[in-house]
């Protein structure tokens, strides 16, 4: 099962895997997308998909109950779905978009991440990956609540993986660094000339690695957990702290 499966990573990752012959459960808010999917990966059979919002808790718990039979038993959940809005500092930010960050990747990689976990337990297998970020480690200015809502991620993912030891169950956080998907024209509202401008004279991480990071994960042995994976491209690394002089 893979959240917000319409682009970036998700959608990388859907392809992947169904190349690879997997069966697929896809979530998203673009219905044309999720359709789009199906008919490309294999049609009903090999890909069922359920449109709702990842932040309505009601629908996240109405999608998972109402899975065919077939779909029920879920190997994989990659909790991927999550936004950034905006890079103002905290004092100009805009409350809305400080919300919906929260609500989407808090609340509803929580949501799924419980409503998915009595079944892996159940069945005593499963594995979760969460796609976090190397904000959750290394804030910077305008980040604020991404970064924030980044921590939660990387706290959540080491909190739930002490909660299920010994239930089979694996956990992993991926957090990667500079990636060049719908990330940025989402988080300037569709500004494409802005967006350009995070990647502009420099490789980026592709929708690609991730996908391949995952699917390694997933075939690692099954006594194997890779607690926390930190990816940046080659050309990004961390800064010196930064430092006010005052003027003379």
């Amino acid at each position: 099962m893979i959240t917000g499966a319409t682009s970036g990573f998700g959608e990388a990752t859907a392809r992947l895997f169904a190349k690879n012959g997997w069966r697929l459960i896809l979530t998203g808010r673009r219905k044309d997308r999720l359709e789009r999917l199906q008919n490309e990966l294999g049609g009903a059979d090999i890909v069922h998909y359920c449109c709702f919002n990842i932040s309505d808790r009601q629908a996240v718990e109405n999608a998972f109950q109402s899975l065919p039979e077939s779909f029920s038993n879920i190997d994989v959940l990659l909790n991927n779905a999550g936004l950034a809005l905006g890079l103002d500092p905290a004092d100009e930010s805009n409350l809305d978009d400080w919300e919906q960050m929260v609500d989407t990747n808090i609340k509803g990689l929580m949501y799924c991440t419980r409503t998915m976990l009595p079944k892996m337990k159940q069945r005593g297998q499963g594995y979760i990956i969460n796609i976090g970020s190397v904000a959750g480690n290394w804030p910077y200015p305008g980040g604020n609540v991404y970064c924030a809502t980044k921590a939660f991620v990387r706290q959540f993912s080491l909190a739930i993986r002490a909660d299920l030891l010994g239930s089979g169950i694996r956990v992993t956080n991926i957090e990667p660094g500079n990636a060049e998907t719908e990330f940025s024209t989402v988080r300037f509202n569709n500004d494409e000339q802005r967006a350009e401008n995070v990647y502009q004279n420099t490789k980026a991480l592709t929708a690609d690695d991730i996908a391949e990071t995952v699917y390694w994960l997933v075939n690692t042995p099954t006594h194997v957990n890779v607690t926390t994976m930190e990816i940046m491209p080659t050309e990004q690394s961390t800064g010196a702290l930064a430092v006010y002089r005052r003027d003379k």
